[in-house]
């Protein structure tokens, strides 16, 4: 081998190892943006998408046409909750992470079910709160392990663990380290995909994704980085995430324009007259 191709590779493998984060933004293509109502979650069965507002369920073509909408849907709730996270459709029922949410904390928490064709209340689990668990940001469902994953945004030291069949307490993992602001999470392959709102609008930082295993019994997992979120209109708020298997694309949503505190929306960025919610859709190449 000549030596200037043998050290032109072995330059660009240092860059790979050196530059782990160009490598991964070449493995997550953005293909196509679609501006949605909700704000909080994004799930998907491969023909459709789920989204969540803070306080309402809605159904988009995969094209970004609104097919259905819920827009009380705490109505037929025993206990009193104001805030959907991300959520999570299985054998056609969405799965949604409910609370009452108010100054940076949350209580009464519980996995509601909805039926995904309806967006009807079906039934809700509460969460154990010996636990530890302070809020519940987002869920995901790994129909492999048969559990359920809770995210914390308060305190994301742990993701929690739920039996999928009778909604009952299973454990936690730990999370080393510890992604700051977890917004949202899914189970795919093997593997929990957390977005975290670790950025700083205000000084334009991106936010980013974690990935960490999906352990089903141990006690502690790594997490390492996967991707920054630079690829987005603006920076702003990361939120939901969900995988399209069977088309290969990870599913973000984003919003941007409204200042956010403590979970609280304080007033809107220079240029905003409005805050917008956005899925964004990538390829993965690799």
């Amino acid at each position: 081998m000549h030596k200037s191709i043998f050290y032109s590779l072995v330059l660009s493998a240092l860059c790979v190892q050196c530059c782990p984060d160009t490598a991964q933004a070449e493995k997550y293509k953005l293909v196509r943006v679609l501006e949605v109502a909700g704000r909080q979650g994004i799930a998907t069965d491969g023909r459709r998408y789920f989204v969540s507002g803070s306080k309402s369920l809605h159904v988009y073509s995969k094209q970004g046409e609104l097919l259905k909408s819920n827009e009380d849907p705490f109505v037929d709730l025993e206990k009193p909750a104001n805030h959907f996270g991300d959520i999570s459709v299985h054998n056609g029922e969405l799965y949604a992470g409910i609370e009452w949410f108010e100054d940076g904390r949350g209580k009464d928490i519980q996995i509601a079910v909805y039926d995904a064709e309806s967006l009807k209340f079906k039934r809700a689990f509460p969460w154990n709160p010996e636990s530890g668990q302070v809020e519940v940001s987002a869920l995901a469902v790994d129909a492999t392990s048969g559990l359920i994953w809770m995210t914390d945004w308060v305190s994301g030291n742990y993701v929690y663990r739920y039996r999928l069949a009778d909604g009952e307490y299973a454990g936690k993992l730990h999370l080393r380290p510890v992604p700051q602001w977890q917004q949202g999470i899914a189970c795919y392959r093997g593997v929990l995909f957390i977005t975290a709102d670790d950025g700083d609008a205000d000084n334009q930082e991106a936010d980013n994704l974690w990935k960490a295993p999906a352990d089903a019994t141990g006690t502690a997992a790594y997490v390492n980085h996967e991707l920054a979120f630079d690829q987005l209109r603006d920076v702003g708020e990361i939120e939901g995430i969900d995988f399209d298997e069977m088309a290969g694309e990870m599913l973000v949503l984003s919003n941007r324009g409204k200042r956010i505190v403590l979970g609280m929306p304080k007033g809107l960025y220079p240029g905003y007259d409005r805050e917008i919610s956005e899925v964004y859709v990538f390829r993965i190449t690799k």
